[in-house]
């Protein structure tokens, strides 16, 4: 299912700038689940992409609308999949997105470095759309096959509780189909930071 390597064959790939390498001999062992939209609430447009394109600087279309605090944000995420199911790649996996921020997960400083981060489009509150959890459960087989050290899937709220709460209540995790040796874990398990 892959085209080129660290790169999903369905995903339209877009390149960020916002990307560095990972440390040397760091295994993939956790998959980070977000979510996302530009205006909050609001979704189709290109303002999601423009930040992690790093294109937000001197839009004025985007300043109208509330974001343009924004625009020095230095985001990214290996994937984003939109409400619609379709699914965008910014960042190879086997590079670093900048998605998680401060984080810590079992003892583990930043997350980025040792995850992939994917977007989901929608918010805290309005539940998401089937097709995104189908999709997901596609790309995280395909993830496992392609990544056998990828174990865990969690929320961007475990691993910066009190900064974050995305994915947000209205995911719903029960709807995620996982490949064999992966499993959910966070909040939603029960299991801590």
């Amino acid at each position: 299912m892959t085209q080129e390597p660290h790169r999903l064959k369905q995903a339209l790939w877009r390149n960020s700038p916002h990307q560095d390498a990972r440390p040397e001999a760091v295994e993939l062992s956790l998959i980070i689940i977000h979510g996302i939209s530009l205006p909050p609430g609001v979704w189709g447009g290109g303002a999601v992409d423009a930040l992690f394109m790093g294109q937000l600087l001197g839009r004025k279309d985007l300043e109208a609308q509330g974001l343009g605090g924004l625009q020095q944000l230095r985001v990214s995420a290996h994937l984003w999949i939109r409400r619609s199911g379709a699914v965008l790649q910014y960042v190879p996996f086997n590079r670093r997105a900048w998605h998680a921020g401060v984080s810590r997960w079992r003892g583990r400083e930043a997350c980025n470095d040792f995850s992939i981060g994917i977007e989901m489009e929608g918010g805290d509150h309005i539940p998401y759309d089937e097709r995104q959890y189908r999709v997901l459960s596609q790309v995280l087989a395909e993830l496992k096959q392609r990544y056998p050290t990828l174990l865990e899937v969690v929320g961007h709220s475990d691993i910066a509780p009190g900064r974050k709460t995305d994915p947000g209540p209205s995911w719903d995790w029960s709807k995620l189909v996982l490949p064999e040796a992966m499993w959910l874990s966070g909040q939603q398990k029960g299991d801590g930071f």
